[in-house]
């Protein structure tokens, strides 16, 4: 079995690292360098699916993600979890004091904003994707310019790591989807978690209302984030991620959930895969 997997990044990626987890076969990637590409890859059809990040333990939601599903009207048919390890990397024979400046992906940058403070000489620049920048450093043989991305992408680009797990907080945990143009198949007894967008009338109580809904179904709240609607000032949406025991438990919430709303709709049902 065979299938192409649009992923944020170029080999050697966090990306790429849960394409090959999450799938038991072996997969052609489709390397794009924004989120935006990634929709356009899976949206046209040069892709089958796509493995987006929505989430890190440390620098939070990724809520422009979200409004991507939803508003390409995607999927989320699976989830993976990776645990995210840093490493600062550049051309071999050098030492972080040669180093002038660090580039990498905005969210790599600030899960290790604690280390690279330690060397206020090194210049900071947000970069498109970790392992990219890995690669524009050795095909250019750029010297005094460091990466941080993963030991895969030092490995795969021939760089030497020149401090290894530089990430503020050792449990560093980035949350991916999978998602898909069609919904999952995923049989009812397998869903034990569901990724919901719902906006409500602007009006006392109505949030805690649903809320009470939630919790007196059984559902257990993980993520609540709002988005404010561009076209209609003042007014927001709510993305909302829950878990449950029972499939039932779930059904029975969202049937009130939808007479509650003036909006509602279901980003995704799906298997909990949390560690």
């Amino acid at each position: 079995m065979s299938a192409t997997i649009a992923i944020q990044g170029i080999k050697g990626s966090f990306h790429h690292q849960v394409a090959k987890e999450y799938y038991n076969y072996d997969v052609v990637v489709d390397e794009c360098l924004s989120f935006e590409e990634l929709v356009d890859s899976l949206m046209s059809g040069k892709s089958d699916e796509a493995v987006m990040a929505i989430e890190n333990s440390i620098a939070g939601p990724i809520i422009p993600n979200y409004a991507l599903i939803d508003k390409n009207n995607l999927h989320i048919i699976g989830e993976h979890y990776l645990s995210i390890h840093q490493n600062l990397m550049a051309l071999k024979g050098q030492k972080i004091e040669d180093i002038q400046e660090v580039h990498s992906h905005p969210i790599a940058l600030l899960q290790c904003m604690e280390f690279l403070k330690k060397y206020p000489h090194i210049k900071i620049v947000e970069d498109k994707d970790t392992a990219e920048t890995a690669r524009r450093i050795h095909e250019k043989q750029l010297t005094g310019i460091a990466a941080i991305a993963s030991k895969a992408a030092s490995e795969m680009y021939d760089l030497e790591i020149l401090a290894p797990e530089i990430q503020t907080i050792n449990n560093n945990m980035t949350r991916f989807v999978i998602i898909n143009k069609v919904d999952s198949f995923v049989d009812k007894t397998e869903i034990n978690r569901a990724s919901i967008k719902f906006e409500l009338d602007h009006k006392r109580g109505s949030l805690a209302a649903v809320l009470n809904v939630m919790s007196d179904c059984k559902l257990n709240l993980t993520k609540i984030q709002s988005l404010p609607k561009i076209e209609t000032p003042w007014k927001y949406s709510f993305f909302v991620d829950v878990t449950f025991e029972k499939y039932e438990d779930y059904a029975k919430a969202k049937s009130l959930m939808e007479i509650m709303a003036e909006y509602f709709k279901v980003l995704g049902e799906y298997k909990n895969t949390k560690p």
